[in-house]
């Protein structure tokens, strides 16, 4: 049986981590760890986390001083944990930990498994309109330029074997490096399925990703750039 690694990167989500490490470890039914990398957060993050690494050993806490971003956290909970497979996800129920299960289940005949809004049967409930027209159109341009393999390339909701992440390791500083990494992943043979799911709102605290066209500007950029370069590099 494969051993599983979930990977949550954390900054102040106190009162989400606590309820989301125990729904994930009663869904998964293989053998499970949780690694939580906390970049020091403010709120008391990570000492809900260390009390309940203290209580499990299932449960690990990275705490990350003076570093912060949310794919060098990601890329360092893979560096630390074990499992043969790695899931990673954010941290406030917007991606469902019941969904998990159906990530890992679809590596058997895959080697990275994409939760996906943009497939049949999965949904977009959680975000406003502004933010969907923005990873709408960002997925657009990404499919348009990179093939149509995947629709949810900003997904950020993914399962995959350790192998591919060691031949690929994570490029870029927030939701770009999905694109960077789905695109190469398809690029050097391996197979990329997408797996429907509803993306709901957070169930507490405030959202990392801004609420105003200025800050989809200040990281659109980024994604474009992501894109253009893949297309036009080697």
């Amino acid at each position: 049986m494969v051993t599983v690694s979930v990977v949550l990167p954390t900054y102040n989500e106190r009162d989400n981590i606590g309820p989301l490490i125990q729904a994930l470890l009663s869904q998964v039914r293989e053998p499970v760890e949780v690694w939580v990398v906390d970049d020091n957060s403010p709120d008391g993050t990570w000492q809900v986390v260390q009390a309940l690494a203290e209580e499990d050993p299932r449960v690990h806490l990275l705490r990350r001083v003076g570093e912060r971003g949310l794919t060098s956290a990601i890329a360092a909970g893979i560096a630390a944990s074990r499992g043969d497979v790695v899931v990673w996800m954010d941290c406030d129920f917007s991606m469902p930990p019941e969904a998990v299960p159906h990530l890992v289940a679809a590596l058997e005949g895959a080697d990275v498994a994409v939760g996906s809004r943009y497939v049949r049967g999965g949904r977009d409930v959680g975000h406003s309109w502004m933010a969907r027209a923005f990873s709408r159109a960002i997925n657009l341009f990404a499919s348009l330029l990179l093939g149509w393999g995947v629709r949810d390339y900003t997904s950020g909701f993914i399962a995959a074997r350790r192998e591919v992440l060691e031949r690929i390791p994570l490029r870029g500083d927030y939701g770009e490096y999905c694109i960077d990494l789905l695109y190469r992943a398809q690029r050097a043979g391996y197979r990329v399925v997408e797996i429907p799911y509803t993306c709901t709102e957070r169930a507490s605290g405030e959202s990392k990703t801004g609420a105003n066209a200025l800050d989809y500007l200040r990281r659109g950029w980024k994604y474009v750039w992501t894109v253009l370069r893949l297309r036009l590099g080697p």
